[in-house]
């Protein structure tokens, strides 16, 4: 296997925290977006019973909103731009993201996702990329990008720093095509998911504020701000489950090659290392949630709650086993 180029892993390292930077311009951008655009303006001063009609296809009651909360055009225009123009800046911010995957993967002369912080770096793209994606179906959500972002950011501000590690040649248990394949998938699939858990999250913020603001007495707040402004409840918890729905089969892939690549290597298809019983573990989680989501007793609330469990054990998975239990799968890259 050829040596490490040094300069090609310095460009990546740069490139990689230039993505940073341009995901932290778009992140504002979408938050500016959100506080000051039509939209969310409209749904944080609209009656619960309208955002209902609406959003479930049916005639809104105009004469139940008063007119004051519409924005001049001016300022409607204005915070449309902003928005397009972070949409603009997070597709960008992607092209470096994804530059600094590959000058990466020239620098080690491998696929670059070997260890935690390659991992991470893969995983935060596929989540901005998912995102990109779903923007393309459901355009009216541009303005939540701020809240999509975030956790990218933080990942990848995890990676850059705690799970940091400098360009290795991969150790000769990771030589092999199947390293490409399964890791793949997975990064594929677990960085989707985490679009997805995000939508969740909202979902349940904004289904509860709808429950509440009805009740007498209620009392807006910070938290009510924030929710009054999301979308429609059930738009939200739809896209998080097309998602789970898509990367549900290649997590399953991801594990079944998996067994296949521990054969060859170990000698063995499934041996409950900790590793391989944790992807199990996440794996039956997320089935648990599509199920529930085909049984009419466990949709909205309920599934929402079992899709952010199943992502919580990705992440028990990828920090804790990683980091804390030791097995076969030890391949964190940290010192």
């Amino acid at each position: 296997m050829a040596g490490i180029d040094g300069s090609m892993a310095h460009l990546s390292d740069g490139l990689f925290t230039t993505s940073i930077a341009v995901y932290a311009v778009a992140m504002v951008g979408y938050t500016a977006e959100y506080a000051f655009g039509r939209k969310g303006r409209v749904a944080a001063t609209m009656p619960v019973r309208e955002r209902e009609l609406v959003g479930g296809g049916g005639p809104p009651a105009i004469e139940t909103i008063p007119s004051t909360v519409l924005p001049p055009p001016a300022e409607r225009s204005f915070a449309d731009r902003v928005g397009r123009f972070s949409f603009a800046i997070t597709v960008l911010g992607a092209l470096f993201h994804t530059t600094s995957i590959a000058v990466r993967a020239i620098a080690v002369d491998a696929v670059p996702w070997s260890n935690m912080y390659e991992f991470a770096s893969v995983s935060g793209l596929v989540g901005v990329i998912a995102f990109i994606a779903l923007l393309w179906r459901a355009p009216q959500i541009r303005h939540l990008g701020g809240l999509i972002l975030l956790p990218v950011i933080l990942v990848m501000f995890l990676a850059g720093t705690v799970l940091y590690s400098k360009a290795q040649p991969l150790v000769p248990a990771l030589q092999s095509y199947w390293l490409a394949i399964h890791v793949t998938l997975v990064a594929i699939a677990e960085g989707a998911f985490m679009t997805s858990a995000v939508l969740s999250l909202l979902y349940l913020a904004k289904q509860r504020y709808d429950r509440v603001s009805v009740q007498p007495g209620f009392r807006r707040g910070a938290f009510a701000n924030l929710a009054a402004r999301l979308p429609d409840a059930t738009s939200m918890d739809k896209a998080a489950y097309r998602i789970v729905a898509f990367s549900f089969p290649l997590y399953t892939v991801a594990i079944i090659c998996g067994a296949i690549w521990a054969e060859a290597a170990w000698g063995r298809y499934w041996g409950w290392d900790p590793k391989e019983t944790w992807a199990f573990v996440v794996w039956v989680i997320y089935a648990c949630y599509l199920h529930a989501r085909a049984t009419a007793g466990w949709k909205g609330r309920a599934a929402a709650w079992v899709n952010l469990a199943a992502f919580g054990s990705i992440i028990f998975n990828f920090l804790i086993v990683n980091m804390v239990i030791s097995g076969l799968h030890s391949y964190a890259g940290l010192s």
